[in-house]
């Protein structure tokens, strides 16, 4: 079995001292130096070493002063229910996750009405080409881009009522939009998933463009088993904490 190369040995040394919290978040690294004489390599190696943990967002370089652990607070998001008609305040899931978080809330959104696509369809159970409200949101808490979603509402179910629009009325989020038109949601299915970001994901979110990875959430939203809303939410791994709570007959 061929030798691990010097430079991905030494980030998978420092990488474990990260993950296990041996060194702590805005801690500064041993110098370029010091990594030099401890694995005995040239500088260049040590560069090579430090240019992957960049890359996957785990350290950052300031000039004059060295390499130091990424100090990235996260939100915490916790599901089942996430308490979206039993909680006072506003009815935004990612709005309680920043209060909780001691961080302001902002977003901003674009819809448009369209046809649905073959994978709109399945998900929402309705013919490719029907119509459907589609939205796309940006999500930031203290001003740092934290989730992007898109999202997707049959407009057979919203069409010409007071919700069509998902940013326009008064009622917040998907539950109580859907209530005050008399569809009361009763159940949700997230899939999660994680893989690399995409290009366009790494602009909007601000990630290092090489190898940060994401989570994606598939969520849809059923009323009496009918899907009623479906979106795919894209998280950067290293700003968002998921909390599954999960009843135990």
């Amino acid at each position: 079995m061929p030798e691990t190369p010097a430079y991905l040995r030494i980030a998978g040394d420092i990488r474990t001292g990260i993950l296990s919290g041996e060194l702590a978040p805005a801690s500064r690294l041993p110098s370029e130096t010091k990594l030099m004489a401890q694995y005995g390599v040239s500088r260049t190696v040590v560069k090579w070493a430090l240019s992957v943990l960049k890359g996957d967002g785990l350290v950052e370089g300031r000039r004059g002063s060295g390499t130091f652990v990424r100090s990235v607070p996260r939100m915490v998001r916790h599901s089942h229910g996430r308490g979206q008609r039993s909680e006072p305040g506003s009815t935004s899931p990612f709005a309680r996750d920043a209060e909780r978080a001691g961080q302001a809330a902002t977003w901003v959104h674009e819809s448009h009405r369209t046809p649905a696509d073959a994978d709109v369809a399945r998900r929402l159970n309705i013919a490719p080409g029907d119509p459907v409200m589609a939205t796309r949101y940006l999500f930031t808490a203290g001003d740092q881009p934290i989730q992007l979603s898109h999202s997707w509402e049959p407009l057979a179910i919203t069409g010409d009522t007071p919700v069509e629009w998902p940013e326009d009325g008064t009622a917040v989020g998907v539950v109580a939009r859907l209530d005050a038109i008399g569809v009361r949601v009763d159940e949700a299915v997230e899939r999660i998933t994680a893989r690399p970001a995409i290009e366009v994901e790494a602009q909007e979110l601000r990630l290092p463009l090489r190898g940060q990875f994401v989570f994606v959430i598939e969520r849809t939203y059923y009323a009496a088993g009918r899907p009623v809303e479906t979106a795919d939410i894209t998280i950067p791994g290293d700003r968002y904490e998921l909390v599954y709570r999960i009843p135990i007959d």
